[in-house]
């Protein structure tokens, strides 16, 4: 039987994965309208990473025999005032989703959740790697400032990322 406490937090994480895609859409919609579209593709990349994982967590919680519950979504903000302001909004989101799986992973360790450990490991270390090149990302844009030459060489740097969708089983 699912432990109704792990079911439950799972249920808020992937809530809070499908919000990220939400957000991450809203941050790729300033980019096109602002007609930086490696920026753009770079987002609309991590909104479909970002509802893989609320897929990810949804089959564990079917695979655990609960069920999932979704909610409404709150509206994403879209307006932002620089480049910069993107990215460190996207950097402050990233952190926030490494404490609320950290969260998590203290509530499976303290329910004895072996399966919901191993389950949780996949997402500690996708965790450092957002955080580390969103990170870098925004270094970059700090870096070139209101040079609108860098920024460009961002933009054109980040339109050549590849969406890999997840493997069955992964």
């Amino acid at each position: 039987m699912a432990n109704k406490k792990i079911i439950e937090a799972l249920n808020s994480q992937i809530q809070k994965e499908f919000h990220s895609s939400y957000i991450y859409i809203g941050m790729e919609a300033w980019f096109a309208d602002n007609n930086l579209d490696g920026f753009s593709h770079f987002f609309h990349i991590q909104a479909m990473e970002e509802r893989d994982h609320a897929y990810r967590i949804f089959d564990f919680v079917h695979r655990l025999g609960g069920t999932v519950t979704l909610e409404e979504l709150p509206k994403p903000k879209a307006d932002y005032e620089s480049v910069e302001d993107v990215i460190k909004a996207a950097l402050e989101h990233e952190q926030f989703i490494t404490k609320s799986i950290s969260d998590l992973m203290d509530i499976a360790l303290d329910e004895r959740d072996h399966a919901t450990i191993s389950f949780l490991n996949w997402f500690i270390d996708e965790q450092v790697e957002e955080e580390e090149n969103v990170g870098k990302i925004l270094n970059q844009v700090k870096l070139m400032g209101k040079d609108g030459r860098g920024i460009f060489m961002i933009d054109r740097e980040l339109a050549k990322r590849v969406y890999t969708p997840p493997v069955s089983g992964e």
